[in-house]
């Protein structure tokens, strides 16, 4: 039977009550493009079998966009966020992570030259229909009680600082991954659920079914940033791979590394277990690129 878990970035849409406007303020974090001024039109890049991860400008999704060529690195901005540039002087290439909540057409990012000089680089956003699950779960899984909504806003606090981390380190230009765990790779990223007749934000990971015990492997290399008991998620590990790209691993059984430690890949971080939200053992496992939530299939081979 295939479990159903729910982390912590699965959380209430704005909604009619005030807990579900409280653990619907995550979704605060997705900032949006800033309006293009006079916008260029970027060459955005077509998916190609050999290079991660692949292009797919829906929400959800990465928008591989070409800076030209430049002696130093550019500056890209989504908004006031940094994104992730890529590449060397002949062609530099920006990596947008488009937030699951990103409205479909045209949108934009700032790019800042090393003389200051700033021009905007225009993409388009595709729509993307998800499909949603309607469950009936318990009662208390929905409507939180004093307590839990307490430890859940602490964890949330936290977490928002987790999730703005930004370090200097620069991944393998091919950023493909590694899966973490072997297993059935489910389809459930930007699944719609609906709980008890309430609707949740888009699920923003990858479910991979694994028995508990199984070990879970660095995809990239990278440094524990966070790790932690969660309301939601349960036993968690989070890895800054550098220029804002994070990936975050759920309901671990247990913990093998703390923060600090630096992994290669294929290293092992954890096992898998059944803790937090969830109905059965499994592995949630999310990608993080600038600040966005985006579908970790693009990062892997298929």
């Amino acid at each position: 039977m295939h479990s159903i878990q729910t982390t912590s970035l699965d959380l209430l849409t704005p909604a009619l009550n005030r807990r579900s406007a409280l653990l619907g303020t995550l979704g605060l974090l997705a900032l949006p493009a800033t309006n293009a001024l006079a916008a260029a039109p970027a060459k955005s890049k077509q998916p190609h079998p050999d290079v991660w991860p692949h292009a797919s400008q829906v929400p959800g999704g990465v928008a591989r966009l070409s800076l030209g060529p430049s002696a130093k690195r550019p500056a890209a901005f989504a908004g006031d966020v940094p994104l992730l540039v890529l590449g060397d002087a002949i062609e530099w290439t920006a990596l947008v992570g488009i937030p699951l909540a990103a409205t479909p057409g045209d949108a934009s990012i700032t790019v800042r030259a090393g003389n200051g000089s700033e021009r905007q680089v225009a993409y388009a956003v595709a729509d993307k229909k998800y499909r949603e699950q309607r469950l009936t779960v318990a009662p208390r899984t929905v409507d939180l009680s004093p307590e839990d909504e307490a430890r859940y806003v602490r964890e949330r606090d936290h977490l928002t600082g987790v999730m703005a981390t930004l370090t200097d380190l620069r991944p393998d230009a091919s950023l493909q991954m590694r899966v973490p765990v072997p297993g059935r790779r489910s389809s459930s990223f930007g699944l719609r659920r609906v709980f008890n007749g309430q609707s949740r934000n888009p699920h923003s990971g990858m479910d991979i079914a694994a028995g508990t015990g199984t070990p879970v492997l660095a995809p990239l290399p990278g440094r524990v940033i966070d790790t932690g008991d969660y309301f939601f998620n349960g036993g968690t590990v989070w890895l800054d791979h550098g220029g804002g790209l994070l990936t975050m691993y759920c309901h671990l059984s247990r913990v093998d590394v703390k923060v600090g430690d630096v992994l290669k890949t294929g290293e092992q971080l954890a096992a898998v277990g059944a803790t937090g939200r969830v109905t059965g053992p499994h592995l949630h496992w999310s990608v993080m690129l600038n600040r966005a939530m985006v579908d970790p299939a693009l990062f892997v081979a298929a």
